[in-house]
């Protein structure tokens, strides 16, 4: 049974940081593009970040290049996405994803992924 689950979410000020996690299990975890995904109510989804299979490229949406960094240990099955420079226009709840390729993951995601349950991250003053 494929699962992903997020942590690290949580409320901050304008300006600061959230590490998100992202752990993998029941499926080749190398083998699949792990992404982030974010949604606010009422839009649809965004894809926010994405490290390819097999240690291959990183992507990023381009309202978060040199902001976020997404990083991946392949021996823990887990995914992070280190958030600085947090703005208010952030604020989503932020989901794990396990697809084939990157290009399925952003700019949005489409086709078959599986998905975490999500968590929520508000950026306010």
């Amino acid at each position: 049974q494929v699962q992903l689950v997020e942590s690290g979410g949580g409320s901050v000020e304008p300006g600061g940081s959230l590490r998100l996690s992202c752990v993998g299990s029941g499926f080749k975890f190398d083998d699949y593009a792990i992404g982030w995904v974010r949604q606010v109510p009422g839009l649809e989804r965004e894809g926010v970040s994405c490290f390819s299979a097999n240690n291959g490229g990183l992507y990023y949406a381009d309202s978060v290049k040199g902001r976020f960094t997404i990083s991946r240990d392949n021996a823990r099955k887990t995914v992070y996405l280190q958030m600085d420079s947090l703005k208010p226009e952030d604020t989503a709840t932020y989901y794990c994803a396990a697809h084939l390729t990157c290009g399925s993951l952003l700019p949005r995601p489409r086709g078959l992924a599986s998905w975490g349950r999500g968590t929520q991250v508000t950026v306010s003053s």
